[in-house]
C-alpha cells in the first residue's frame, strides 16, 4: 500500500485530499498545526485504519517513520482574514515549512506536490492567466506575505528538482469553493453567500466589473491527483477558465437564495 503525507490536512482542501487518497487505497498521514485548520473537517476519518493524524507545525523538523511515496504540502493560511492576522507564520510555512518537506522528500525518495496559488501573478494585467505569464506583483503590498511565500515556495521547489533531482509538482490553485469552506474566510464567494443567507446587503468594491472564476472543489482535487501522478514538473494552473463579473456573481446568489438584491460598499475580492 502506498503512503502519502498531506500537510494542512484539517483545512478545506487538505481534508478533501485526505478523502480522495483514502478512497484510492492509500495510507494517509495527515499533519496540521490547527492554526487555521479545524479537526471537524476530518472527524469522519479518525475511525479509518489507514488514516493517521499528527498535530505538528511543519516549520519545525518533520519526521515520518518508514517508507513514504508522496507528499502533498497544503499547510498554509489561505484566506486574507487569516494571513493578514498571522503574516510571519504565513511566510514561515511557505519558506521553512516547504524547505523541511523538500528535505523529507529527498530523504525518502518521495514525490512532492506543493500548493501554490493564482496570487503568484499578483494584480494581473492578463486575463485569464497562463503559466507563461510572469505576473504584475507588489512584494510589499497588503497581500505580499501570502504571495511572496508562495513564490518562494515555487522557487525552492524547482531548485530541489533541478539541483537534487527530487520529483516535484507545483499546482497553482485558482478560486475554489465547496463543502467545508468557511463562510467567514474573507473571500468573495463565502462572503456573498453568508450575507445573502443572513439577509444582509452584499458588499461590492467599485462597480462590480472585476472578474473571477470559480472551480468546484471536487474538480480541483481530481486535477491535483492527476498532476501528482503525471510527469509534469513545471507549474500547472488548475481552475475554471470561464470568468464572470462580481456583479453577475452577486445577482446569481440573489437569484439562488431569493434574498434582497441590495448591494453596497466594499468586499474582499
Amino acid at each position: 500500500m502506498k503512503k502519502v503525507l498531506i500537510t494542512g490536512a484539517a483545512g478545506f482542501l487538505g481534508s478533501h485530499l485526505c478523502d480522495k487518497f483514502l478512497k484510492k487505497g492509500y495510507h494517509v498521514i495527515g499533519m496540521d498545526n490547527l492554526i487555521t485548520g479545524n479537526l471537524s473537517n476530518i472527524d469522519h476519518l479518525f475511525p479509518e485504519k489507514h488514516f493517521d493524524f499528527f498535530h505538528h507545525d511543519v516549520t519545525k523538523f518533520v519526521h515520518v517513520a518508514g517508507d513514504l511515496d508522496y507528499i502533498l504540502h497544503f499547510a498554509s493560511p489561505a484566506s486574507p482574514i487569516d494571513y493578514l492576522k498571522i503574516p510571519i507564520q504565513t511566510l514561515k510555512v511557505g519558506a521553512m515549512g516547504t524547505h523541511n518537506l523538500l528535505g523529507l522528500a529527498k530523504a525518502k525518495s518521495a514525490r512532492i506536490l506543493v500548493a501554490s496559488t493564482s496570487e503568484v501573478y499578483g494584480d494581473p494585467q492578463v486575463h485569464p492567466q497562463t503559466e507563461e505569464y510572469w505576473g504584475h506583483v507588489n512584494p510589499v503590498g497588503p497581500r505580499g506575505v501570502y504571495d511572496e511565500a508562495k513564490r518562494y515556495m515555487e522557487a525552492i521547489t524547482m531548485a530541489y528538482h533541478t539541483y537534487h533531482g527530487v520529483e516535484t509538482r507545483i499546482v497553482r490553485i485558482f478560486n475554489t469553493y465547496g463543502p467545508r469552506m468557511r463562510l467567514n474566510d474573507g473571500r468573495v464567494l463565502p462572503a456573498f453567500i453568508g450575507q445573502a443567507l443572513r439577509g444582509e446587503d452584499m458588499t461590492i468594491f467599485g462597480d462590480g466589473s472585476q472578474t473571477r472564476s470559480f472551480c468546484y472543489v471536487d474538480d480541483l482535487i481530481e486535477g491535483i491527483y492527476r498532476l501528482l501522478l503525471s510527469d509534469c514538473a513545471q507549474p500547472v494552473n488548475i481552475g475554471n477558465p470561464d470568468e464572470i463579473t462580481i456583479k453577475e456573481f452577486a445577482d446569481e446568489i440573489v437569484k439562488l437564495t431569493g434574498k434582497s438584491n441590495k448591494k453596497i460598499g466594499r468586499a474582499h475580492v
